[in-house]
């Protein structure tokens, strides 16, 4: 077989579809967020970004940074190996004690990233508990669908956010089987929330675990920042709370939280967690540190809600087409994926606005997008140019408007 051949061919077909992905090549300026210099062919240009997940800007916040550099040159670089032989330390146990206070559980687990704590946590909890089915919401990440998968449990796809179709399929499955419903609470595409405490009715009445994926809310919402659980009182009903310090907090790593059990379970059982090397322990200094300053803070959250709905309102008045949803995720549809990046490429090179294009398999074919998300730190006028370029690209590519109500 010609492999490069075939490796060839394939990127072809992602160039002919207008899906081959091309990464801009960043670099972030300490204090300077949003803006960011843009390297491209050996040139250097300021931009604004506007698709980021350090949602709140707190990569770049004092305390952050303070807690990462004083335990970087107290404690060295690396973790020194895998948590299970040398690589727990202070940090780490100090960051789990904060994670599961934040959650209101007994105990908590950190991973290296969001994704594998999903896929470690998912996987050994289906695959060990005895005759498990697991319920799936059709939204859930991808993390989560390959968790599932590797555990080789049975699984069963609920639709999207419908608790009676969750129910419909509870209810046929044995009492005496075990069932483990995961779903999440902020979906990051579309940008709309669970009904949670409905799954959570659900789930109690057939005596099903419950899995919430709070990747997109931690930080965000809640009094504490504990995530739309947090938010609606219902932390203490769910069973096993997932999450990340890559997105609101600005730093990296994922998390359970959960009981006692559970989280001693996972760690003893999960592959994932027994054989990676632990996070840096600066980097666990500094997700300690901007946990306890949104847990106390609400400024940021604050500031972020009042510019997530100026650029709804801006938007909204341009006529540029978005997916209205209760969350801070503002989804700009365009619906073709040469378009998406045609439009993208222009407001990078054109206007110095950085926001990549959402395509297929990330979303389904004909949902094509720019996933906008504001932050507290985008000003007034950040929001005029990203208004003004966007209905540019509308005009020139000849996209359909939405009218303004009447």
């Amino acid at each position: 077989m010609d492999y490069e051949a075939f490796f060839t061919g394939e990127l072809d077909s992602l160039r002919q579809e207008g899906r081959y992905r091309i990464f801009a090549e960043l670099e972030r300026r300490r204090g300077a967020f949003p803006r960011a210099t843009h390297h491209i062919e050996g040139d250097l240009r300021d931009v604004t970004v506007w698709c980021s997940n350090d949602y709140l800007g707190m990569g770049q916040h004092p305390k952050v940074l303070g807690a990462m550099h004083e335990t970087l040159d107290r404690c060295g670089a690396g973790a020194g190996g895998t948590r299970n032989i040398s690589g727990t330390t202070h940090q780490h146990a100090q960051l789990e004690a904060e994670l599961a206070d934040l959650h209101g559980k007994e105990a908590a687990l950190l991973f290296t990233s969001g994704y594998v704590s999903n896929w470690a946590a998912l996987s050994t909890l289906a695959a060990r508990l005895p005759d498990c089915v697991v319920l799936s919401d059709a939204g859930n990440h991808a993390s989560m669908i390959e968790g599932i998968r590797h555990s080789r449990a049975e699984c069963q796809v609920f639709a999207h956010n419908d608790w009676r179709d969750l129910d419909r399929r509870l209810t046929a499955i044995g009492p005496d089987r075990a069932k483990l419903v995961a779903f999440e609470s902020v979906y990051s595409m579309d940008g709309d929330i669970a009904p949670i405490a409905e799954i959570l009715d659900v789930c109690e009445a057939h005596g099903a675990m419950s899995y919430i994926d709070e990747v997109h809310a931690v930080g965000l919402y809640g009094p504490r920042g504990g995530g739309v659980a947090e938010r609606e009182g219902l932390m203490d009903r769910i069973t096993v709370i997932e999450g990340t310090l890559g997105k609101a907090y600005g730093v990296m790593g994922g998390y359970i939280a959960g009981s006692n059990a559970v989280c001693d379970f996972v760690r003893s059982f999960a592959s994932g967690f027994i054989f990676t090397t632990a996070l840096p322990p600066a980097l666990a200094a500094g997700a300690t540190a901007s946990i306890r300053h949104l847990k106390d803070s609400n400024a940021e959250r604050e500031a972020h809600r009042d510019r997530v709905a100026t650029v709804r309102a801006r938007l909204k008045a341009a006529g540029i087409p978005m997916l209205d949803n209760p969350s801070h995720i503002i989804p700009v549809m365009v619906g073709d994926p040469r378009h998406c990046k045609q439009i993208s490429d222009w407001l990078l090179e054109h206007h110095a606005i950085y926001v990549q294009p959402i395509n297929y398999p990330t979303v389904p074919r004909g949902t094509e997008r720019l996933r906008i998300t504001p932050s507290p730190v985008h000003s007034d006028g950040d929001i005029d140019r990203l208004v003004e370029a966007l209905s540019e690209c509308w005009s020139r590519c000849a996209l359909s408007r939405v009218p303004a109500a009447a």
